[in-house]
């Protein structure tokens, strides 16, 4: 019984060898194993739109140490600046693993490798564009919607531009979550602002671009304040101020050393 046992083993391997040695001729093989999905990224994109955190009262208080500390102590002195840093809450347009940080002055990373700018950059740029109730306000690179949230506390109308779909469609649903529904989110590569909607009483462009770009200071209403970074990519840029005055004459000048990263898109590349 033994004798045979084994000799149906035998058996049993060399057909099974045989048709391996087969399926290797016909030029079949096995399916590599499936690799593991990729962990998703971190940040902004991976919650839910609708999961909108309360503002506590922990939060207005670092809130109101972040305007205190950070911000007035550097001379931003806009009243209406300060108000909207305090009353915009932050932790809101940050991730859910930065939230414990939403109020330290420094950017934090919202995923797809953008950033939300760090808070005295926002409300220095707010400052100089010098926004008055009535205003018509243009964000060129909306991100998280933070920025957009702070004008739309001093301004009248804000329309803000993200070429990468996923913040778009992300800030537009925090902002009306967090009761900034009046702000206008559009998917499109801001470099050309909106030009159906212009003119702008002012502009803000929230990413590094290498010159100023003409479309926006067409788009710019005379008398009108466009806040800029221009420089090269990942490097320290210039904060440029640009002004038109009620002939149309523009005029720049620097304000102070920045990094933002780069404003992508066409650049003008395909034309103004």
């Amino acid at each position: 019984m033994r004798d045979l046992s084994l000799l149906l083993a035998v058996v049993l391997l060399a057909l099974l060898a045989s048709g391996d040695r087969a399926l290797r001729e016909a030029g079949a093989e096995e399916p590599p194993p499936a690799a593991p999905a990729p962990p998703p990224e971190p940040g902004l994109l991976d919650e839910p739109a609708a999961e909108v955190p309360p503002d506590t009262e922990a939060a207005r208080a670092a809130r109101e140490a972040m305007v205190k500390e950070t911000i007035e102590a550097r001379g931003v002195r806009d009243a209406a600046v300060l108000r909207a840093m305090r009353s915009v809450p932050r932790h809101r347009f940050v991730p859910a693993d930065a939230r414990a940080d939403a109020y330290d002055d420094r950017p934090l990373p919202i995923g797809l490798d953008q950033t939300i700018s760090q808070p005295y950059i926002v409300a220095s740029m707010t400052e100089e564009a010098r926004i008055r109730p009535g205003d018509r306000v243009l964000e060129i690179g909306t991100g998280s919607g933070y920025q957009a949230a702070v004008l739309a506390e001093v301004a009248s109308e804000v329309l803000t531009v993200e070429i990468k779909e996923p913040l778009a469609r992300r800030a537009s649903a925090v902002l009306k979550g967090a009761g900034y529904a009046k702000v206008k989110v559009r998917h499109a590569d801001g470099y050309h602002g909106w030009p159906e909607r212009a003119p702008f009483d002012a502009i803000l462009v929230t990413a590094a671009a290498p010159h100023v770009p003409p479309p926006l200071v067409r788009q710019l209403r005379p008398g009108g304040r466009m806040v800029v970074p221009v420089g090269s990519a990942f490097a320290v840029q210039d904060l440029v101020l640009v002004t038109k005055d009620e002939e149309g004459k523009v005029r720049t000048r620097s304000l102070y050393a920045v990094r933002f990263v780069p404003l992508t898109g066409s650049l003008g590349r395909t034309g103004d």
